[in-house]
């Protein structure tokens, strides 16, 4: 746990107070990696490294290793998009089939699903963007979904989705867990299960469960 709180750390810190200047540091750090390399060159330190070939192999393959392993965990999904569209609960009401003709419809009640409350999704920081439109929709006499429409965000390791009764978010840890992020683009919804008391839900909010990073929150109004 302490490994990962250090990452969470760390990318907090990457993401929030280097992020903006990227244009900057990236020169600057390929500039030093090749200003390395031919140091290491001109010093002839690649002979040492041929010279003692097994010591190479046995310490240099796994480091590799690891930093490909490690890369792919954490940095591969920033540049994976996934798309998915489904239909909100408010289309399928109004689409939905005609009430049964006869003497037991009278007693039947038809609940039409509305939005009970809404906002929309800003993300944390310049480098953990969030945007688009979430609604709180009811769908039956104590039943409800949360909908997810135009959204987007970053992507990022281990996503998910919480209710919180912070405004701002708060701290996932203390707050619902709806499932994992079905998709960084699109139009989806989550069931709310029928425990969760709904007056005290003020806001959702998207959270790197991994390394406890909020990557985008919307207050919901």
């Amino acid at each position: 746990m302490l490994l990962l709180s250090i990452f969470g750390e760390l990318e907090t810190f990457i993401s929030e107070d280097l992020y903006p200047y990227r244009f900057i540091i990236t020169p600057l750090i390929i500039a030093g990696m090749l200003a390395v390399a031919y140091f290491a060159y001109r010093k002839r330190l690649h002979h040492i490294l041929l010279r003692h070939r097994l010591a190479t192999t046995l310490i240099g393959v796994p480091a590799v290793v690891l930093a490909l392993v490690i890369a792919d965990y954490l940095v591969s999904p920033l540049w994976e998009r996934s798309h998915l569209e489904e239909a909100s609960p408010l289309a399928m009401t109004a689409a939905g089939a005609e009430p049964a003709k006869g003497p037991a419809s009278s007693s039947v009640a038809t609940f039409e699903a509305k939005a009970v409350r809404s906002g929309q999704f800003m993300g944390s920081d310049d480098f953990h963007f969030g945007r688009g439109d979430v609604q709180l929709i009811q769908t039956g006499t104590d039943t409800y979904v949360l909908r997810f429409e135009n959204f987007s965000v970053r992507n990022g390791p281990d996503l998910y989705v919480y209710l919180s009764e912070d405004e701002d978010g708060g701290n996932a840890r203390e707050s619902l867990n709806l499932g994992k992020l079905k998709a960084t683009d699109g139009a989806f919804n989550y069931e709310i299960p029928a425990t969760v008391d709904i007056s005290k839900v003020k806001s959702a909010l998207v959270w790197c469960k991994q390394f406890a990073v909020l990557f985008a929150h919307a207050e919901l109004m």
